[in-house]
């Protein structure tokens, strides 16, 4: 099987872990090749995302690694035993290959975090904000290209139905922007309305009148793994999005979003304001 040319951030993510357990247990590659009977070019490519791994040669690596962390291990073997084709597969070619990315993150997240500043989170958008905002970005798409990738983002809200935990902070801004226009903007207020009713959605508000908040340009998503250690954050620049997994940068990430919760209102006056906002427009 020749290797693949492009393996997603969770392919590439569960290759380096594997690199990572392999370098702190001082074991060298060719080490790893002699242990599995093969070559440094697979192990190269297993840790690079390019090459799935079997269960039982990734359990016996972890022993050769004396990999003692038993749930990183059970996270990791699940990974490795997730090969099918996800649903977002059929967007291949239309959909950007991180916005794939995102949503096979998200599909197996057990819980997802976001704040935005200046938009409604993704999985929180009505079909016409989606629309509008596609047809805005990207004016030069077919619309068949631009439906697909409307559908795309309402496939991704799928998530929401899991009942696995998912918080979004929102700044007043984005709650107050007309996109789509009046009726559309109070159709969206709605839609968040009706989903912070959910045990499993918490929708916490931003108001302009926050003392001591200077992070309107700090949007981001964060997507919990199976342990801490699997832990992803998404952030949005200027070419395009970025994944980041580093240990130290997810610490500080988390850090962020903790400064910003302390920022927002509660969910039941969070929702006031939402009303409120409504009945302006």
């Amino acid at each position: 099987m020749p290797p693949r040319p492009n393996p997603t951030t969770r392919q590439a993510r569960l290759g380096a872990e594997l690199r990572k357990l392999r370098e702190s247990a001082g074991i060298e590659s060719r080490d790893a090749a002699e242990f599995l009977s093969t070559n440094q070019t697979q192990i190269s490519h297993i840790e690079s995302g390019r090459f799935g791994i079997s269960e039982e040669r990734l359990r016996r690596l972890a022993e050769l690694y004396d990999c003692v962390d038993r749930q990183l291990l059970d996270a990791l073997v699940e990974m490795a035993g997730s090969r099918g084709k996800g649903w977002w597969e059929k967007y291949r070619g239309v959909v950007r290959p991180k916005g794939l990315d995102l949503a096979e993150l998200e599909h197996y997240s057990t819980y997802v975090r976001t704040f935005q500043a200046l938009h409604i989170p993704g999985l929180l958008q009505t079909e016409e904000y989606i629309r509008t905002a596609s047809l805005f970005t990207s004016p030069e798409l077919p619309e068949r290209d631009r439906e697909d990738r409307v559908e795309f983002r309402l496939r991704r809200q799928q998530v929401l139905n899991t009942g696995r935990p998912y918080q979004a902070v929102i700044h007043e801004a984005a709650l107050r922007m007309r996109v789509g226009g009046p009726k559309a903007a109070r159709t969206q207020l709605d839609r968040i309305l009706r989903e912070s009713e959910r045990e499993s959605v918490t929708v916490r508000v931003i108001p302009f009148t926050a003392d001591d908040f200077a992070g309107a340009g700090q949007s981001m998503l964060y997507v919990g793994g199976k342990v801490p250690q699997l832990d992803t954050a998404q952030v949005d620049t200027g070419n395009g999005s970025l994944f980041v997994d580093a240990s130290a940068k997810l610490h500080r990430y988390r850090a962020r979003l903790a400064r910003i919760d302390s920022t927002a209102l509660e969910p039941t006056p969070s929702r006031d304001l939402v009303r409120a906002i409504a009945q302006d427009l």
